[in-house]
Parts: C-alpha cells; sequence; structure tokens
C-alpha cells in the first residue's frame, strides 16, 4: 500500500482539491491517507475529515511542518510513501507513476518527483516572466524540490529521516540522493500554483534564500548543497533562447531584492519564519 502523507497548517481553502484529485479513480486499499493538521486555527480537519473514511486525519498543536511530517510518518502504514504539500492538486494515476520505480529494488532509484505544471494566467506579468526563466535552469529541471511533492522507497526513506529540521526539507531531501538514485517521472505531472503577485513572489524568494543557506550550513560541502543559479547559467539560457532576456532581467531583480530581504534573518539565524504567499491560495 502506499502511504500519502500531507501536512496541512491553515489549509481550508485548497486541501478539498488535492484529496479529490487523490482519491478519484483508486480503489479503497490503493493508497493510505494521512492528513497532519498542525496548530490549525480554520477548518482544514472537518474539511479533510469530511472526505470519509479513506483520510485519516491527525491534528497536532504545533504550527510545525517538520513535527507534522514526523507525526505523519508515526500513523502512515505503507512504502512507497509520498509527502504532498496541501496546495498542490496530484492525482491517483501520478501517484502510481511515482510509486512504480520504487517497487523496483533492481532500478536503484530511492527517490521520485513528478513534472511541474505552473498555471501562470492569473499571475502578473512579472511573475510569468519570473517562472519561464525559472524553469528552464538546470538545477531546477533536475532536482525534486520545488514541486511540492516527493516519493521514497523504505530504503530512501531512512536516509530523509535521519535529516535534521530544516526549512526547505524538500531541498534538503532532493540532496539527499544522488543523480542515479533520483529521478523526475515524465509520466507524472503536479499542479504547482505560483504567486499572483510581485510581493508574494518576493515573499517566496526570501523564503529560499534564507531556508537555502540553512541548507549550505547543514551540508558538509556547501557548493554541493547549492541549488542556486549561476552567472553562467543565465548566460547560457539567453543564449539558447534570446526571447527570455526580459525574464532574465526580472529573475535578477527578484533575486537582488530577495537577497537583501532575507539577509537580517540569516545574520540572525532565524529558520523558524515562514513568510506565506496567500495569492496562490485564492480560489
Amino acid at each position: 500500500m502506499t502511504s500519502i502523507v500531507i501536512p496541512a497548517h491553515n489549509e481550508a481553502q485548497v486541501i478539498g482539491r488535492l484529496l479529490d484529485s487523490l482519491l478519484a479513480d483508486s480503489v479503497e486499499d490503493e493508497t493510505d491517507i494521512v492528513v497532519v493538521c498542525n496548530g490549525c486555527t480554520d477548518d482544514t480537519a472537518r474539511t479533510a475529515a469530511a472526505r470519509g473514511p479513506r483520510v485519516r486525519v491527525v491534528e497536532i498543536p504545533v504550527p510545525s511542518k517538520h513535527a507534522a511530517l514526523r507525526a505523519g510518518d508515526d500513523h502512515a502504514r505503507g512504502f512507497p510513501r509520498l509527502y504532498v504539500d496541501a496546495d498542490v492538486v496530484l492525482g491517483s494515476a501520478d501517484v502510481r507513476a511515482l510509486a512504480e520505480p520504487l517497487e523496483d529494488p533492481g532500478s536503484g532509484v530511492l527517490a521520485t518527483a513528478p513534472q511541474r505544471r505552473i498555471p501562470l494566467s492569473g499571475s502578473a506579468w512579472r511573475v510569468r516572466a519570473y517562472y519561464r526563466v525559472w524553469q528552464r535552469l538546470p538545477a531546477v529541471r533536475e532536482g525534486l524540490f520545488g514541486r511540492g511533492v516527493i516519493a521514497v522507497s523504505k530504503v530512501g526513506h531512512a536516509r530523509i529521516a535521519a535529516l535534521p529540521p530544516l526549512m526547505a526539507d524538500d531541498l534538503a531531501a532532493s540532496l539527499a540522493f544522488g543523480p542515479e538514485e533520483r529521478l523526475v517521472v515524465d509520466t507524472a505531472t503536479v499542479v504547482v500554483q505560483p504567486p499572483r503577485t510581485w510581493p508574494d513572489l518576493i515573499k517566496r524568494r526570501v523564503r529560499a534564500a534564507v531556508s537555502t543557506a540553512q541548507v549550505e550550513q547543514h551540508h558538509r560541502s556547501p557548493q554541493e548543497a547549492s541549488a542556486r543559479t549561476s552567472k553562467a547559467d543565465l548566460i547560457a539560457l539567453v543564449r539558447a533562447e534570446p526571447r527570455l532576456v526580459m525574464g532574465v532581467v526580472v529573475f535578477v531583480a527578484a533575486a537582488v531584492v530577495a537577497r537583501r530581504g532575507a539577509a537580517k534573518a540569516i545574520r540572525a539565524q532565524d529558520f523558524g519564519t515562514w513568510l506565506r504567499d496567500e495569492s496562490s491560495r485564492q480560489n
């Protein structure tokens, strides 16, 4: 049985669409879904429980994603195991596609993630320009982070269970596996809602800058631990697709603003303040 752990903090607006998609076209014993409501003050638990007995709801008082993931592990029943953010959309067929390579011991694959689909039509032009560049970067295409979904085998789970509590849990998990041990599955797709406004994009980028710095501090080789974009990456992208030059300008501007916004938190070693983008949760 494939277990799906969903940490959820005040996600009543969006968790229903994820659960409906996971439950559609799947049989009763196929998946074990655990929603961990952490520090919720809204109707997240009630909304999740309304989906019926195939969804088990666990409530913990502390608003902590790391604590929610660990609580989910305590209640999950099987492997492969998926960790899914509450604000994305993933279907039952995608779950099967992610689990398949992990069920083959001979594949050597310990962790998988789906392709991203980022619907940008409702976002401001600068946000659209930013993501057109971001999605094409080598580290973004090849890494398991930034997708809101990661699936692991039992062996892969042992590897990430040993990680310390980090804000960028998906980046840390991606870096825990070598290129031959992780796989982005072409036949699986997750819908990741982007921010709609420039200020909300900057919130995400500040959070990413702070959390990346934290991961680098905990890694023995910071160069290998980073998913940062180099000047060479951007130059190569513009050479390959000259039409993206304005997008690269926007991308660099967002990086500069985010780096300045993150500097204070990094100096203070504040890796607990979560800057949440509410615009992506609007219906």
